[in-house]
């Protein structure tokens, strides 16, 4: 026990060592989570971890008792290997969720587990149904200073069922992720395998200074909508040295659903992405909306190795979101056997409810994406825009894509959209052709590389 604890102040650490530098905004936990003077272990509190015995009581009486050394310096709770049964759980301010060699936390089947809990009020319903949602497994509400981490520990969410129970409509409410954090800052996710959540695996909202990092992220090929991390209404936000692997959008920046989220009016926004490897079967590697009614601003993305996946990079809104997605810089990105490099579309048509404005029509522009290559692409880009609100300052630099034998002679599509173009291949459509004279309406990465060196 005492060399596990060792090894956990070593490696919080090395998770928190170096300061987020993404938009030039840095913040550092005050006392790092390794130095906590206090610890607990799962079963000190009756847990058994023999995969069939259910700890959903011991988890929440571990965090209740964690809860009291939160001006003490917080605590540390230690879930040795075995399998870990439980249902929902909620963490508290000033802890450190960790999770040995060996150590499988699972999701309890019985959906009876997942209390049911009021939608969001930027979304007006859950992810799949109206009205309320399940509480997710792990769970943090108005806290600070946490960190879920191990040594390469695993949190399964046993999401085959809700799969099928989608598909076969017998949901009674929308499903559960696996973490979520609300109105919640100083939270590091790091060192874990997260797999088979029920629909998305890591998903801070109303967040800021959130770490994630070191994780792998998996779930069948043919889930339903099992994205991996979404960064939503959230700021301040690192995504680094990842690999995730999901049926449908592996990161996905979001903000909130029409009228909803117009109201709540938060922003996704500084948001640094880099060193990662994302597969998505049958979405997009790279993601933003469809749901970003809040606006989406001041995103980084670099060094991005994309394979086998339906849609490389996307941006995906429609008539009624409202919002915005601008100031925008992906750069570094490797793909392979990839059906659509790049996707701009203005008709995503999906909504909460009837009662939305189609009015309110969202502002796309100011997106920059660079020094990019590919392998066996069937489609170089589709770039569709909104009739009468086009997408704007599109600008591509130094992007070379090899065809699949397969592909169609036409590699580019483009409406409703403008942009401008250098060193492209295949030759971009005639919109992304704005002369170079007007090349300086392109968002560029000058000031933001400036930053990140010094």
């Amino acid at each position: 026990m005492c060399a596990s604890r060792v090894f956990l102040a070593l490696t919080l650490a090395v998770v928190l060592g170096s300061a987020h530098s993404g938009g030039g905004r840095q913040w550092r936990e005050q006392a790092p989570p390794g130095s906590r003077p206090h610890s607990v272990t799962i079963t000190e509190f009756g847990a058994v971890g023999n995969g069939r015995t259910l700890n959903t009581l011991p988890f929440q009486n571990a965090v209740f008792y964690a809860r009291s050394f939160a001006d003490k310096g917080g605590a540390q709770l230690y879930v040795p290997k075995g399998r870990w049964l439980t249902g929902s759980f909620n963490l508290t301010s000033h802890l450190t969720l960790f999770l040995e060699e060996g150590a499988v936390i699972i999701g309890a089947k019985e959906s009876s587990q997942w209390p049911i809990v009021e939608p969001l009020p930027s979304y007006g319903q859950g992810l799949d149904l109206p009205g309320p949602r399940h509480l997710s497994l792990i769970n943090g509400y108005n806290v600070t200073d946490v960190v879920i981490t191990g040594n390469n520990g695993v949190i399964n969410g046993q999401g085959s069922i809700w799969w099928d129970w989608l598909h076969s409509h017998e949901l009674n409410h929308s499903r559960p992720h696996l973490v979520e954090f609300l109105h919640s800052e100083e939270i590091v996710i790091s060192n874990l395998t997260f797999l088979n959540s029920p629909a998305w695996s890591i998903h801070p909202v109303y967040c800021s200074k959130v770490k994630v990092h070191n994780v792998t992220i998996k779930t069948s090929s043919d889930a339903p909508l099992t994205d991996g991390i979404v960064p939503d209404s959230s700021s301040n936000v690192v995504i680094e040295d990842s690999t995730i692997s999901v049926s449908h959008d592996a990161i996905s920046i979001k903000s909130g659903w029409d009228k909803y989220g117009i109201s709540i009016g938060k922003p996704a926004s500084d948001i640094h992405i880099s060193r990662m490897d994302l597969q998505a079967s049958s979405g997009a590697a790279l993601a933003f909306g469809s749901e970003m009614s809040g606006g989406i601003s001041d995103i980084h993305a670099d060094n991005i190795q994309i394979h086998g996946s339906n849609k490389g990079i996307s941006f995906k809104t429609t008539p009624g979101r409202g919002g915005y997605i601008d100031e925008v810089v992906i750069s570094d990105v490797k793909m392979d056997d990839v059906i659509v490099a790049i996707e701009f579309t203005g008709n995503w048509s999906s909504h909460p409810d009837e009662d939305f404005d189609p009015s309110q029509l969202p502002v796309i522009g100011q997106i920059t994406l660079k020094d990019m290559v590919g392998t066996n692409i069937s489609v170089a880009g589709v770039l569709s825009g909104i009739d009468g609100d086009p997408f704007t300052a599109i600008c591509l630099s130094n992007v070379n894509f090899l065809m699949a034998e397969s592909a169609h002679s036409s590699s580019w599509s483009c409406s409703n959209v403008s942009g401008y173009s250098e060193s492209v291949f295949p030759e971009p459509c005639s919109e992304l052709h704005t002369p170079s004279s007007n090349s300086s309406m392109c968002f560029s990465l000058v000031s933001y590389s400036a930053l990140a060196v010094a």
